[in-house]
């Protein structure tokens, strides 16, 4: 009950306060960009009425809204050769679109538009999710299976359980970001014409399920793509979507673990805090868990202000408990 109850605070404030910290950097970044890109359009599109004074406002407004929901539907109009023949829907197209579908990322520039295609596309997610998870799974299940290979490979040649552990992990997240992010972005920056951190950017967007749409594959104008490019990319995601799976349980156990270090210290800390010379001291905390040596004098005003904050915030969250 008590250890429940702290754990949720601490939880909720580390969230909020990871979410404030990372719209005040987003906002640091990129609202000055947002300007720029703003300003740089109106002065294009002044400048095309000064070069085109025949059109009036309203023309050019309802011209460049008829080109911005081409562009939203797929639709590329760059140069003068017809896009008739290059259907966003042939097979390849359609496979990676199913895949996009089923692991639940979205990118939004490709979307079926008849009802039939909109009914049927429920109805494929409503059953194809569940079935991603599974083969999700399995491949994950896969994976682990070659790092404990490895891991019981290295315990035969005499090497340490805890050496063992942490080689099979850094094979795990060597490995995996060789072949999912690192060579990925190197094919997208060929492929593409992306800068190669667009192609990073790009390949974790992709396998963490954000799906953002601003980068799609196969849909830079004037380039040509080879047969099945989107299919290949498409297995790509499915695969990729199992290792980065893992990874993040594994940093889940790894905050979890963390929370309850923090929590159970936090209890020591709530105690009654004995006087003398061996008071347990919060500027040494890290340092002294065991609290065997004197705090030093200097650290005593420091002290007893942070204890006083701490005990006033932890008697909120573990009243229940001290009542009892």
């Amino acid at each position: 009950m008590c250890s429940g109850k702290l754990q949720t605070g601490l939880l909720v404030a580390g969230y909020f306060v990871y979410l404030l910290v990372g719209a005040a950097v987003f906002q640091a970044l990129e609202r000055t960009a947002e300007k720029q890109q703003k300003m740089a359009a109106a002065q294009m599109k002044e400048a095309f009425l000064q070069n085109f004074p025949h059109l009036t406002v309203a023309e050019m407004e309802q011209f460049m809204k008829n080109l911005t929901e081409a562009i939203q539907n797929g639709v590329y109009p760059v140069g003068n050769e017809s896009q008739t023949e290059n259907s966003n829907w042939d097979f390849s197209n359609s496979f990676f679109f199913a895949g996009t579908v089923v692991s639940t990322i979205g990118y939004g520039t490709l979307r079926p538009k008849t009802a039939g295609g909109q009914i049927f596309c429920v109805f494929f997610a409503l059953f194809g999710i569940p079935l991603n998870i599974v083969f999700l799974h399995r491949v994950g299940k896969m994976l682990s299976l070659l790092c404990k290979k490895l891991g019981k490979f290295l315990y035969e040649k005499g090497m340490r359980k805890k050496k063992i552990k942490f080689l099979t992990l850094l094979f795990f997240l060597a490995t995996g970001i060789l072949v999912f992010l690192c060579l990925p972005s190197l094919f997208f920056q060929i492929t593409e014409g992306w800068s190669y951190s667009e192609g990073i950017y790009f390949a974790f967007i992709t396998l963490s399920t954000i799906g953002f749409g601003d980068y799609v594959v196969g849909k830079q104008p004037g380039r040509i793509y080879f047969s099945y490019y989107r299919t290949l990319v498409a297995i790509w995601i499915l695969f990729g979507l199992a290792w980065i799976a893992l990874l993040f349980n594994l940093l889940t156990t790894v905050l979890e673990d963390t929370e309850k270090i923090i929590v159970k210290d936090l209890h020591q800390i709530v105690k009654p805090f004995p006087e003398g010379p061996l008071t347990p001291c919060l500027c040494c905390w890290g340092e002294r868990r065991a609290m065997r040596e004197p705090c030093p004098k200097k650290h005593l005003k420091v002290n007893n202000l942070l204890k006083g904050f701490l005990q006033l915030f932890l008697t909120v969250l573990l009243a229940p408990c001290h009542d009892k």
